[in-house]
């Protein structure tokens, strides 16, 4: 059989590893490749099936090759942590400016005094170029092997498997899994910072967004409060791990899981409603932003009410109205119009946004725009005068970007990021992404709602998370108040919503990784089948339908 590498046929024998086809100064730059349609970890047995397949190395400058190298640099730290310190558990986080946040479970631990050694135990395995073996064994005896390293979490979470064997990795007689594609050996790994960041570490990785490139690193102290409040209610409730959440599922039932959820939405909007009310001389405009997927929608119908049962009446001006037709923002891009990027902010009359927003805030009549999106053409809206009890509420990525209101004084401002915060782990090893949790849900809602199937939304994902690199994570520190919209239940609920559906994306596919991977994260998820629980304007209405605010 043979397989192709570089547009030349090469032999392979069935049995042969990928990393032993490919050259020797090749083999530490892969992190995995994509055989076929498939992508694949470069200690991948080839196979009769394989035959004639394209092979493609991936490296950090890859979305899946830099997901592969983040966990096994994961990997790496809790083998070296547990070798130092094997009576110490530490916990992995998503944290601020694209970095890792490893957190000792023993709060009395000197973490300070283990810097050093740490980063010098790192530094020999990496040197050492041990092998990275995955392996399956019987599900007990890899219960029984997590347990005598203290990972009681992650032989907890394999209870909920009902297959008897399971996949673990092995290095240098170290098990542990990280629920990622991993690096074939510990002399992959070149690039990472460990340093201390109170009251654990920072561990910063290549971001495949950056070309490869480790970020200046960036504290974010706003981002960070919220990230470090919803990790303390994700313990104070028991909620911060698959396993919590599951087995409060199944000693509280669904009600009180749903209830619980919800209730934390409507303290923090009870917190966002004081915050406005009690400054209401100076804040007429409320200004909302956030990345795709957050429920920006229901978010701002239910902020409204919230404002309203404090005797004010926010009026909602869509930014969307003030874009230019088609042929002026082509003009301004320079670029024909399917070049078109209708993410740049250049693509709205910022000049007469301001103008109306100034003019409304100082109790003028205007009269509004409307784009109307079937002709690409903006035409006369409705005429409006607004009052002191009415501030008004822009929604939209460029929302938070002080250039875009730049008539209107800071102090009569107030900046609202929403963003899914939830701070909950696969296992203490494995956090889950809030990315791919974003994505869970506009499939769902795309799905049901816009007939878009899976893979057409997986296949634009990449370009709107490059435009909230780009439009909405530069100006998320400005904000006033940041709203998590994560729900500790919604997995359980998006878990029957969306399997289906990406069970239908086969192996052939290019996005077949993708779906795969939120296939093995929800099938840890106790169901929740009868959504009756989930209230009428639950923000997650707004993804799964039955929204009293019709979104």
């Amino acid at each position: 059989m043979n397989v192709i590498f570089k547009d030349t046929p090469i032999p392979v024998t069935p049995g042969t590893r990928v990393i032993d086809v490919i050259p020797p100064q090749m083999r530490h730059s892969a992190c995995v490749c994509r055989l076929g349609g498939t992508v694949r970890e470069l200690n991948y047995r080839m196979h009769e099936d394989n035959d004639g397949e394209t092979l493609t190395l991936l490296d950090v400058t890859d979305k899946e090759g830099g997901k592969a190298y983040e966990a096994t640099l994961r990997y790496l730290v809790a083998m070296a942590f547990h070798r130092l310190y094997p009576t110490v558990g530490i916990t992995f986080s998503y944290n601020v400016s694209r970095a890792v946040f490893v957190e000792p479970d023993d709060k009395d631990f000197d973490l300070l005094s283990a810097v050093e050694p740490l980063q010098n135990e790192v530094a020999r395995l990496v040197a050492a170029d041990l092998p990275i073996e995955r392996v399956t064994l019987p599900t007990e005896e890899i219960i029984a092997l997590y347990n005598a390293c203290g990972y009681t979490d992650k032989a907890d979470l394999l209870r909920y498997r009902t297959a008897k064997t399971a996949n673990t990795y092995l290095c240098d007689g170290y098990y542990n899994y990280m629920h990622a594609y991993m690096l074939p050996s510990t002399g992959c790994i070149k690039d990472y910072v460990i340093r201390p960041f109170s009251p654990g570490l920072i561990l910063q990785y290549p971001r495949y967004e950056l070309n490869g490139a480790i970020p200046h690193f960036n504290e974010e102290s706003t981002y960070g409060r919220t990230v470090r409040a919803a990790r303390r209610c994700a313990l104070a409730t028991g909620l911060a791990t698959v396993t919590g959440i599951n087995t409060r599922l199944e000693k509280d039932g669904v009600t009180d899981l749903v209830m619980m959820s919800e209730a934390m939405h409507n303290r923090m909007l009870a917190q966002l409603g004081d915050a406005i009310a009690d400054n209401r001389d100076d804040i007429r405009l409320i200004c909302i932003a956030g990345p795709s997927s957050s429920g920006k929608t229901t978010f701002c119908n239910r902020l409204r009410i919230e404002l309203a049962s404090r005797g004010l009446s926010p009026v909602m001006i869509s930014m969307d109205d003030y874009y230019f037709d088609h042929p002026t923002v082509s003009r301004i891009q320079g670029v024909p119009m399917d070049k078109l990027d209708f993410e740049h902010v250049n693509c709205l009359d910022i000049d007469r946004f301001n103008r109306d927003l100034f003019s409304l805030i100082n109790g003028r009549t205007v009269t509004l725009p409307h784009f109307n999106f079937k002709t690409k053409q903006r035409e006369e809206g409705k005429t409006i005068t607004v009052d002191r009890h009415s501030p008004i509420m822009i929604e939209g990525i460029h929302a938070l970007n002080d250039s875009v209101t730049s008539m209107i004084p800071k102090h009569q401002k107030y900046k609202v990021y929403i963003s899914p915060q939830g701070q909950i782990n696969i296992d203490s090893h494995s956090p889950l992404n809030v990315t791919d949790l974003r994505l869970i849900r506009r499939i769902v809602r795309d799905n049901k709602f816009r007939g878009t199937p899976p893979e057409k939304t997986i296949a634009m994902w990449q370009s709107v998370r490059n435009g909230e690199f780009k439009w909405i994570y530069p100006n998320q520190e400005g904000a006033d108040f940041v709203f998590n919209s994560f729900l500790p239940y919604e997995l359980c609920v998006m878990k029957q919503e969306i399997l289906p559906a990406l069970k239908e994306i086969g192996r052939e596919s290019p996005y077949f990784t993708v779906a795969n991977r939120l296939m093995k994260y929800l099938k840890y998820f106790d169901a929740i089948d009868d959504v009756s629980a989930v209230p009428c304007n639950s923000l997650l209405r707004e993804f799964i339908g039955g929204s009293c605010f019709s979104v």
